[in-house]
């Protein structure tokens, strides 16, 4: 892809990866790459993602273990931003054009190892809408975000994952809307700094899984109490998954 001045080819994993996004649209940051590290994905195992954008998650999941996958993306400049992304970083991941609420054929009849989703923050009431179209899209819901969670749960395979990121206060419907079928949920508060509170949380849960819900304690992502020089100040912890590309595992998450 050549230069353009509508999109930016911007670092990941500590520039392991290089993906193009719309400089004006909807950008990446940390949520997508630390939900990408919390999926317990095999390299022989695949995984789907819901609302995959350019390949971010999808992309940083596939290069850490090297399973295939599928990404699914109602708006197709990011659709093909996000196949351009996965060829030029020579990583397996196919991305179908569709909408979650209407699951097109050749998803509907797959089931996966592991489903990720990154829905988006906000009800579609909430908020001034976004400038950029591409942008709104994609941070305002237009759905329940319980019909996310069950379609995410129809694709999962039984004894597999499904992995979401969502601010905190939407965690109560999180665990409302969830499928009985998920259980042996496990909750990650993420944390800017001790002693502040989360602004995102992790839930991870197994299709089958038959054990207790755990509230795991925060997962604290700068170190201090306030940014106070140039650089990032990210703890060694989150340092080695944002920047490394290390995994964010849920049963040993310290922070």
């Amino acid at each position: 892809m050549t230069a353009d001045a509508a999109l930016t080819h911007d670092r990941f994993l500590g520039g392991r990866l290089r993906l193009w996004q719309p400089r004006g649209g909807y950008r990446a940051g940390t949520d997508p790459v630390l939900m990408a590290a919390a999926v317990p994905v095999r390299a022989s195992e695949d995984f789907l993602e819901l609302g995959c954008g350019v390949g971010t998650a999808a992309l940083c999941l596939a290069y850490r273990c090297g399973a295939a996958g599928v990404g699914l993306e109602m708006q197709p400049q990011y659709a093909a931003l996000a196949r351009q992304n996965a060829r030029e970083s020579g990583l397996a991941l196919e991305v179908v054009e569709g909408d979650v609420h209407a699951m097109p054929a050749e998803i509907k009849a797959r089931s996966f190892h592991h489903v990720m989703l990154n829905p988006p923050y906000f009800s579609e009431v909430a908020g001034t809408p976004a400038a950029d179209v591409g942008r709104d899209i994609a941070l305002r819901d237009r759905s329940d975000l319980a019909e996310w969670l069950d379609a995410a749960a129809r694709r999962v395979r039984p004894k597999g994952s499904l992995t979401v990121i969502v601010r905190a206060d939407r965690l109560r419907q999180v665990l409302a809307g969830l499928p009985e079928v998920i259980g042996t949920l496990r909750v990650l508060p993420l944390s800017a700094r001790r002693g502040r509170p989360a602004k995102r949380v992790l839930v991870q849960g197994i299709k089958e899984g038959r054990g207790p819900l755990i509230l795991l304690p925060p997962f604290i992502l700068h170190e201090g109490s306030s940014h106070s020089e140039d650089g990032d100040d990210f703890t060694s912890a989150a340092a080695r998954i944002l920047r490394e590309g290390a995994a964010l595992d849920l049963h040993n998450a310290t922070g």
